[in-house]
């Protein structure tokens, strides 16, 4: 069977842990592990171009026979070669290019055009995406709390504040019931009009962790807007907060609200070649039905 022209259709983003699906394509890769590509899949996949939320853990059933999910990859294609990760030499949205998710799996796999049933670990899906809720949430609130360290008008954020998140990001890593954010105080983000002298880490996360709990006890509901079923097509993370209602892209899972959820975070001061680095640590405690 040729390799797919369009995009796969994915479940996740409404929060499907399991879907039915048709094998596409099977194709053995050089390290001894199978690519599968399916129609429509529950499974989130890691992105190399922002890999913040890893990869669903799960299985691949098909009749009596199941495959554990080694990995769970974007990649893409051209209909000849698929390319998976950093590999691929296009931008997602590329005319002619299609882009799928790649369950990798050892051993030999479900043949093309199989129906195989996919599941996916909810435990640590429900926990992952308790992390990504905290991280948008957190990073708001970071935002927030700095918005008298700004000497200059700059981009404002999802609720009006300043963006130092999107401005001073480095890395972000999202794993179960957390994230950690590094964000680079260097001269760029001086000149953008930010002062970070004196920056006293425990007043800010206070006045972070006030915000948090203040948003937090609302219970507010989360929701994802997507702009249609395909890998590509643009989601949002939407949620009516005290101050607004915050709508930031994204393409990760989530929480359905924030009843019972309590989110607080650590801030640290390091140096990185001479560049101050403020790093967030943010700790998400679900509610008991997550």
């Amino acid at each position: 069977m040729a390799l797919p022209r369009t995009d796969t259709r994915v479940t996740y983003p409404q929060g499907a842990v399991e879907s039915a699906s048709r094998v596409l394509h099977v194709e053995a890769r050089d390290d001894g592990r199978c690519a599968v590509l399916l129609d429509t899949t529950a499974f989130h996949p890691v992105d190399s171009a922002w890999p913040d939320q890893g990869p669903d853990r799960g299985e691949l059933q098909a009749g009596s026979r199941t495959w554990p999910v080694a990995d769970c990859v974007v990649g893409a294609t051209d209909g000849t070669t698929l390319y998976l990760g950093n590999e691929a030499p296009v931008r997602k949205g590329a005319e002619g290019w299609a882009f799928v998710v790649v369950h990798l799996i050892y051993g030999e796999g479900p043949a093309e055009g199989d129906d195989v049933v996919v599941r996916v670990d909810s435990a640590h899906r429900a926990a992952v995406s308790a992390g990504h809720t905290g991280c948008h949430l957190a990073s708001l609130a970071l935002n927030r709390a700095l918005v008298g360290r700004w000497k200059k008008d700059v981009a404002p954020d999802a609720l009006g504040a300043p963006n130092f998140d999107a401005l001073a990001i480095d890395t972000t890593v999202i794993g179960e019931l957390g994230s950690s954010d590094r964000y680079r105080l260097g001269k760029s983000l001086r000149r953008k009009g930010f002062s970070g002298e004196d920056l006293d880490t425990d007043a800010t996360a206070a006045a972070v962790n006030a915000t948090l709990a203040a948003w937090t006890a609302t219970g507010a509901p989360i929701g994802i807007e997507a702009d249609g079923p395909g890998l590509t097509d643009r989601r949002r993370w939407i949620c009516g907060l005290p101050d607004g209602r915050a709508e930031i892209p994204c393409g990760g899972t989530h929480l359905t609200s924030l009843a019972g959820v309590d989110v607080a975070v650590q801030l640290e001061l390091s140096d990185a070649d001479g560049t101050p680095v403020l790093r967030m640590d943010t700790r998400v405690r679900p509610p008991a039905t997550a």
